[in-house]
């Protein structure tokens, strides 16, 4: 583990139009991530939340450009890619972190990052938020999203 997520108090955003983009690979793990996801959001009191399902990870940063286009103020993406015996792992999560990057930064509106890279499916759970598992990626990336808009609006 990396460590523990920093404390931050969770400031109200109702006015706020939120996209959950999640990968449609590892729904359990997925679903898993959403719920922390929604979790967050909730304590926020993001009234409007859509939960928006694309085929892979690979898939997610096209779908941030849709929703952004769309009119939502942010996205929370999520995912898992496992590393399988083949490089294409390497390939996916490269391009779904670079074109997750390049999207927030041409809308420059902020992108919660939960897509979770692993070995093996027991990391994943570990960071997947189900009860027992010792981190929750989904309600700390709708977080990050929420701080990050928080900011746009200070500026």
């Amino acid at each position: 583990m990396a460590g523990h997520a920093p404390a931050i108090r969770i400031k109200p955003l109702p006015n706020a139009k939120v996209a959950i983009i999640s990968s449609s690979w590892h729904l359990d793990i997925c679903n898993d991530l959403i719920a922390g996801a929604q979790r967050a959001l909730s304590a926020a009191q993001v009234k409007e939340v859509e939960v928006q399902y694309v085929p892979g990870s690979f898939e997610i940063p096209l779908a941030a450009q849709f929703a952004f286009e769309a009119g939502f103020d942010a996205v929370v993406a999520l995912g898992l890619v496992l590393k399988g015996q083949t490089p294409h792992f390497e390939y996916v999560c490269q391009g779904v972190t670079q074109g997750v990057i390049d999207v927030s930064l041409k809308y420059g509106k902020p992108i919660g990052y939960g897509v979770l890279m692993c070995n093996d499916l027991e990391q994943a759970i570990a960071r997947s938020g189900r009860a027992g598992s010792k981190e929750d990626k989904g309600y700390d990336s709708a977080i990050a999203a929420i701080e990050l808009l928080h900011l746009r609006n200070k500026n």
